[in-house]
């Protein structure tokens, strides 16, 4: 199936209210700052092993409902079944290089999740935009038609090609089942839960230097506010066959931007180490044209979004800045 301009934005539906949400990876970065978000207007059920119980105090506070379970593995029946939607962040990005392990935890366990609730009226199946094969050019943003391969990545090597298993058990999901799926490739998800440029923070703020692939090395960074915006506008537009979607910020950004401006904000002179890899993206950010079709623009610009994820992390740092300015 095609997906144009015309029919995506016939997909666009208002935002969801006082739905049933089954949130997965809820222990997580992105999925954490979701449900916390999401449980203002909405039922949430946050599932994950749950090893951080400080993680499931602070989501519970929240007004999450947590469900400990390992998807991968175990027994799914603990999960509720009165769900509206289901969206899935799980995953696996450690540094095993076992293919096998990271495609049972990544792609096999959402065949488990998607067929336990192939009944519900949608599925949101986060990827990540690190599935496209490496382009030469550091500024090629990626569509969602670019080829798709394994880029290098000595910190989770079996990830990339263990997502493109998902996307593809996914989309298997959606046919057979006749479940609306949208697979939405994540790029950088940041904010005060962290997220890349808050891993650069915490370098900068040691006085360490910050190890880049590239320069410049674009990223499209999209704040966790933006992020819980998007997503009931995504579930809506679910569909059969599954669609595909880049989940960047509206804004490229590099990364020497991003800890420049941080490094300002913090008083200290950022360093940089650039090290190529061979096989790696040296740039990632992404065409969000079908995104923003689907939800709008983005609300929070990279800059304020940058700031406030600084005083969140860095309250002192923020504060002595506040003061100056």
């Amino acid at each position: 199936m095609t997906y144009d301009k015309h029919s995506l934005g016939s997909m666009t539906s208002t935002v969801l209210h006082g739905k049933r949400l089954l949130v997965t990876g809820a222990s997580g970065q992105i999925a954490s700052a979701l449900c916390k978000r999401l449980a203002a207007s909405h039922q949430v059920w946050g599932v994950a092993r749950f090893g951080d119980q400080q993680r499931r105090g602070e989501l519970a506070a929240a007004g999450v409902r947590t469900c400990p379970v390992d998807l991968a593995d175990g027994d799914l029946s603990a999960l509720p079944d009165d769900i509206d939607h289901v969206l899935h962040l799980a995953a696996y990005m450690g540094s095993n290089p076992d293919t096998d392990y990271s495609i049972d935890v990544n792609a096999v366990a959402t065949g488990r999740l998607l067929s336990r609730y192939r009944h519900v009226e949608s599925a949101l199946v986060m990827s990540t935009s690190g599935v496209y094969r490496a382009h030469p050019d550091p500024w090629h943003a990626y569509a969602e038609s670019d080829p798709l391969g394994d880029p290098a990545s000595p910190a989770s090597p079996a990830y990339g090609v263990s997502k493109v298993a998902q996307e593809a058990v996914a989309k298997f999901c959606a046919r057979e089942f006749g479940l609306p799926v949208v697979i939405a490739r994540m790029n950088v998800a940041y904010g005060a839960g962290g997220g890349v440029p808050a891993r650069h923070l915490g370098l900068l703020l040691a006085g360490e230097p910050i190890r880049l692939r590239h320069d410049p090395a674009p990223y499209s960074p999209v704040h966790e506010d933006d992020i819980a915006r998007h997503a009931g506008p995504l579930l809506a537009a679910a569909a059969v066959p599954a669609l595909v979607v880049n989940f960047g910020g509206d804004e490229v950004v590099t990364a020497q931007q991003w800890c420049g401006y941080l490094a300002e904000l913090a008083g200290v002179e950022p360093r940089f180490e650039v090290t190529p890899l061979p096989g790696a993206q040296p740039g990632s950010a992404v065409d969000v044209t079908r995104r923003r079709l689907l939800t709008g623009p983005d609300r929070v610009s990279w800059r304020d979004g940058m700031r406030r994820m600084f005083e969140a992390r860095a309250p002192l740092g923020g504060s002595r800045r506040a003061t100056r300015l």
